[in-house]
């Protein structure tokens, strides 16, 4: 039987004590009345109803699928009602502007949330999953009127939303979006095109869905200079009422994982649209979106990651192999630890990241606020792609744990493999969160700095960490530090003359910058520990596990700097294979 239970005490310790947040609150009006017991209310609210709600329809979800009929999209049974209860409960509007009808509460929060969220039940997660990056580009660049008409219903999640990028000519490369908006004299757009693999293009949770679109305009420039945002609804708002849009569903896809989830083909047909922001300038606002989604896609990993060693670790103390639990045998063992190290890592780097937004968007300095936008960029990638890499890395784990019972579907484990994969592909493709580490914001302008204040931050840490004896870990921290430096520095002088250089290692370095900051985070861990008794036994884990993440799992950053090193290497050259096997 597949369970979960939200680690409550683990996210306790790493907003409270870990990063701490209570200080940066206190000196920002927005959350200066907020407190501990506040927010773990409200976290046991969210675990209660991610584990009595949403996890009985994760199973009977993915085995139901959507179905599809006629242009409309029918969710498994009970998708619909725990939406209605989870926009009653108003969790949609939790971490909104309190002027747009939201709760005012931090990112930090809304991370912890959909990390349950997505633990109990991805694909239903992926409906309400987009709601808030909508909200975001809809505030910041929305007219007046589009936003009295749509936020608030968007805010309390009476309507929900998507985001219509990807086209069948245009996968990650969007400057061959072909989609057409065509000005009208009452101020709206016809927009004429198809959009595909649309996360809930289609459904029957909420009566309208808002599309957020981008297309092309007759004067538009090539390349995706030329792109613009546009909000599409499925109904649009008339006089009386509401009347059906030119926005149809052709079909939805067949998957892998997420069955639950209905991943729609969309056709609109002179569909009535409103400009968002300027003209020619959509992926700048889409970006907003896309960064929210980010990071809300890197809490997917860390949701599988933690169902997946919560259910390995139960099961590996109920089954008897040679007379003991196989939770005693050394193997099994090493592959619960990693989990164990991988998840609570991610945590802390999540909800770092996630408080990092609340500092830039909140913070009474403008230079703080700044720094904090500027590093929460420089995350973001590795956040998305380290997570789940990691989450889908973690459920393949997790399967050995089972065996040949792992193989079949009555586990749950098998499911948990499968939906986690998506992670990896959608919101821009790991690799091309690599390349934008990399290129963009590492050796990219102002990259230096960006860097440079990451890693004072790291050796601080390892500093600190010396300080009070963990000398083996800040000495192994310091050290790969200074060879992260000096690879960075060799990247930036080669790439000048070997371009291809930086896509070659870009894998590689976002793996060895994750794998350094959650040596950072696990050399906090165990410096607080150390202020408790042994006796103590969440304190001893995380002594212990921090431990372990230095003995077992941080000796990889090692190899990802020689492989680093390798990508000066030019890789050979592919070409199809020859026709036909041959004579015997």
């Amino acid at each position: 039987m597949w369970t979960y239970r939200a680690p409550l005490r683990d996210m306790q310790f790493v907003i409270f004590e870990l990063l701490p947040v209570a200080a940066d609150w206190s000196r920002t009006g927005a959350f200066a009345q907020l407190d501990a017991g506040t927010v773990m209310e409200i976290l046991h609210g969210a675990a209660r109803f991610a584990s009595e709600r949403l996890l009985p329809l994760n199973a009977s979800g993915d085995a139901q699928g959507c179905h599809f009929e006629a242009g409309s999209v029918r969710t498994p049974a009970g998708f619909a009602a725990a939406y209605r209860e989870f926009c009653e409960a108003g969790w949609p509007a939790l971490a909104c502007d309190p002027e747009a009808g939201g709760q005012g509460l931090p990112q930090l929060v809304n991370a912890a949330l959909y990390e349950m969220l997505n633990a109990a039940n991805h694909a239903w997660t992926m409906y309400p999953g987009l709601a808030h990056g909508a909200y975001e580009c809809l505030r910041a660049f929305a007219s007046e009127p589009l936003k009295r008409e749509y936020l608030g219903r968007i805010v309390d999640g009476t309507w929900l939303a998507t985001m219509c990028l990807t086209e069948p000519q245009a996968g990650s490369d969007l400057s061959k979006v072909a989609t057409r908006a065509e000005a009208q004299h009452d101020g709206s757009y016809l927009i004429t095109g198809s959009k595909i693999f649309i996360s809930g293009g289609e459904q029957d949770l909420t009566p309208n869905i808002v599309h957020m679109l981008l297309a092309r305009l007759p004067d538009s420039p090539p390349g995706t200079r030329g792109l613009s945002l546009f909000l599409v609804p499925k109904l649009e708002c008339a006089a009386g009422g509401f009347r059906r849009n030119a926005v149809y569903c052709d079909a939805i896809e067949k998957k892998l994982g997420i069955r639950g989830s209905a991943t729609c083909l969309m056709r609109f047909e002179g569909a009535r649209g409103w400009l968002i922001g300027e003209p020619h300038r959509g992926l700048a606002a889409m970006f907003v979106m896309m960064n929210a989604a980010r990071l809300h896609v890197g809490l997917q990993g860390l949701g599988h990651g933690e169902a997946a060693f919560q259910n390995a670790l139960r099961y590996a103390l109920e089954r008897v192999q040679g007379a003991r639990p196989i939770a005693e045998h050394a193997a099994v063992r090493r592959t619960l630890l990693t989990l164990r190290a991988f998840t609570e890592g991610q945590r802390a780097l999540a909800y770092w990241c996630a408080h990092l937004l609340d500092v830039a968007q909140a913070h009474p300095d403008a230079g703080e606020r700044a720094r904090a936008a500027d590093l929460a960029a420089l995350l973001t990638p590795v956040v998305k792609s380290f997570l789940t890499e990691n989450g889908y890395g973690c459920a393949s784990a997790a399967l050995q744990v089972w065996g040949g019972y792992g193989y079949l579907r009555e586990y749950g484990i098998e499911q948990c493999l499968r939906d986690s994969r998506i992670a990896l592909i959608y919101e821009g493709t790991n690799e091309i969160q690599s390349l934008d580490l990399l290129t963009r914001k590492v050796l990219g302008e102002g990259g230096n700095a960006r860097l440079d204040a990451l890693l004072q931050l790291l050796l601080a840490e390892a500093s600190a960490a010396k300080d009070v004896g963990l000398v083996p870990f800040a000495e192994t921290l310091a050290t790969l530090l200074a060879q992260l430096r000096q690879a960075t520095r060799a990247l930036r002088t080669d790439a000048s003359e070997d371009p291809e250089l930086p896509q070659r290692v870009a894998g590689d370095y976002t793996r060895l910058l994750g794998l350094l900051m959650l040596g950072g985070l696990w050399a906090r861990a165990a410096r607080l520990a150390a202020r408790h008794d042994r006796t103590d036994p969440f304190y001893r884990s995380k002594a212990d596990t921090a431990q372990f993440y230095f003995d077992y799992l941080l000796p990889e950053a090692s190899w990802r700097l020689r492989l680093i090193e390798s990508g000066r290497r030019p890789l050979p050259h592919l070409s199809a294979p020859a026709a036909g096997r041959g004579r015997r």
